[in-house]
């Protein structure tokens, strides 16, 4: 037993060290010797838990949106619901930032992120409609929290709402502008 929790609390160390690396060097720049350097473990280890670089990236960007159950929301209030919800994603999950900065450059990043935004929204929304979605949430993240544009970063959480949610409620109630 004491062997399984050392095992788990090596992998989580490693974890948070790669999380921090990544977001700190970017995908290309760390290297997994840094990143067992800061765990304080030889780079083997890494390996050991995660087999490559690319393994270790998968693991430390691996997002779940824990997307709202829209089923019991006032069809006038999907929008509103959905910016909210990614607000507040966005200000308490560092990955999602990782994420994203890592796309803009990396091809593995960029397919994880198309995995996320649009396999776990095409499933509550379906494709066409979480294309256009995503575009709009994941250009206001890239605004605000990537290249931090002081106006998105003073910009209260009530005015981008008050102003994205009528957006994003005509691509989930009106009829899809791509069919």
């Amino acid at each position: 037993m004491a062997f399984t929790q050392r095992s788990e609390e090596t992998r989580g160390a490693i974890l948070a060290a790669a999380r921090r690396r990544f977001a700190t060097d970017g995908y290309e720049r760390a290297t997994i010797r840094a990143i067992a350097g800061d765990v304080g473990i030889d780079p083997s280890m890494v390996m050991r838990y995660y087999g490559s670089k690319d393994g270790l990236f998968a693991a430390a960007v691996d997002v779940d949106l824990r997307l709202p159950d829209l089923s019991g929301i006032a069809p006038e209030r999907l929008g509103e619901t959905l910016v909210r919800h990614f607000l507040d994603r966005w200000e308490e999950d560092d990955v999602l930032v990782l994420l994203l900065r890592s796309a803009i450059t990396n091809e593995v990043a960029s397919e994880r992120l198309r995995d996320v935004f649009a396999g776990q929204i095409s499933e509550l929304i379906g494709e066409e409609r979480a294309v256009l979605l995503s575009s709009q949430l994941l250009g206001l993240a890239l605004c605000r929290y990537v290249l931090r544009f002081p106006a998105a970063v003073a910009m209260p959480a009530e005015t981008l709402v008050s102003g994205l949610a009528p957006t994003l409620q005509r691509y989930l109630t009106e009829p899809s502008p791509l069919s």
